[in-house]
């Protein structure tokens, strides 16, 4: 069953709530969830966060949320939010999915079978030819072929598929109308026009460091699996294997010298059970499995959202008290706190929902948290 529609102004505060500093991807999910909908969820925020917060929440006028969906359309892309119907299934099942995705071109292949392909932006010649050989093939076989437009590897995989006249997804980590580097600007109108060029940032913010970790969420998150085609010690691409394994997907590396440093990274990853990528029939033969099993049914986007507001039934100070209790700095299982407290599982959500307002906890990957 489709996601029904969601109003326009549901878009917009859906919007606004992501842009509010301190609500970040999962906590945004936590609002959704417990208040059913975006605009409930700041109305509500003011009461939820309570008295004696470390954190202030100031969330943006909706004049500026409409500013920015007119800027997105001014672009002829489309904003979606996490839970509509476009919004691609894989990407929605990771923990921290972006909210929000504004997007250039033909949304419907955010939908389709992906492999990410990620590497050194300093790529060897032959590693770029090997990137790029292998995106051509995988392309050639109706893989949508996602990257992030860097120098390199990325570059090397989104001409790799155009080549071949097949589908390309470049994951942006400034605004969709931003590019980075500024030499792929032809390379990222051709992806636009045949593709498709995705953000979780506003329009005309340019990228800076921290946001290319999130970028890398993206890449794995749209993809069935990652190829690390060259990757040094300490690189972007190894942050990306890393976000694949811990959302399930498979990760493949293409082997290398050991004299070359860009190879160290890939050699590791094959040592430590990466699979080895000699060419896109070795990727084909990971995935295809993947490719015959018909996609399960998706799952409610925000659990709990048919009765928003039973998760605010809690015993006081005592249920707090008791979640308090389980927490430490080290980060613990969200599962392990509801057993270990007895309480039912939409109390222990409100609970740690308002401990991480209050700027008095931390999430985890995996779904653990952790006191500040």
């Amino acid at each position: 069953m489709k996601p029904e529609p969601i109003s326009q102004t549901e878009r917009r505060d859906r919007l606004r709530l992501i842009r509010t500093e301190h609500i970040g991807p999962i906590t945004w999910r936590e609002l959704m969830a417990h208040f059913g909908s975006a605009s409930d969820a700041i109305e509500g925020l003011p009461d939820l966060t309570g008295q004696g917060g470390k954190r202030k929440f100031i969330i943006p006028d909706a004049s500026h949320a409409e500013s920015e969906l007119e800027e997105i359309v001014r672009l002829d892309a489309q904003l979606i939010t996490l839970g509509e119907a476009d919004y691609p299934l894989s990407l929605s099942q990771i923990d921290d999915a972006p909210p929000v995705l504004s997007v250039r071109g033909d949304i419907t292949i955010l939908s389709q079978a992906g492999i990410g392909m990620v590497g050194a932006r300093n790529a060897s010649a032959n590693g770029q030819r090997l990137a790029e050989t292998i995106a051509r093939d995988l392309a050639e076989s109706d893989i949508v072929i996602v990257s992030g437009l860097a120098r390199g590897i990325d570059t090397a995989a989104h001409n790799g598929a155009l080549a071949a006249n097949g589908k390309t997804i470049a994951v942006m980590a400034g605004g969709v109308d931003v590019v980075y580097p500024p030499e792929n600007e032809a390379l990222l109108h051709r992806i636009a026009q045949t593709g498709a060029v995705v953000s979780e940032m506003p329009p005309r913010l340019k990228p800076l460091a921290r946001h290319f970790p999130r970028r890398n969420r993206i890449v794995s998150g749209l993809s069935l699996g990652v190829v690390v085609v060259e990757a040094a010690q300490r690189s972007g691409s190894l942050i990306t294997a890393r976000m694949a394994g811990e959302q399930g997907r498979d990760v493949l590396a293409v082997p290398g010298s050991p004299l070359d440093p860009r190879a160290y990274g890939a050699n590791r990853l094959i040592r430590e059970g990466a699979t080895l990528v000699r060419d896109a029939k070795d990727v084909l033969e990971v995935i295809r499995p993947m490719l015959r099993v018909p996609a399960a049914p998706p799952e409610p986007p925000f659990p709990g959202s048919a009765q928003p507001r039973l998760a605010l039934e809690i015993d006081g100070p005592k249920s707090q008290q008791a979640v308090m209790e389980c927490l430490s700095p080290e980060p613990v299982a969200v599962d392990e706190i509801v057993r270990r407290c007895q309480l039912t599982a939409p109390v222990v959500r409100t609970i740690l929902l308002e401990l991480e307002l209050a700027g008095r906890l931390e999430r985890h990957p995996g779904n653990r948290v952790a006191a500040l």
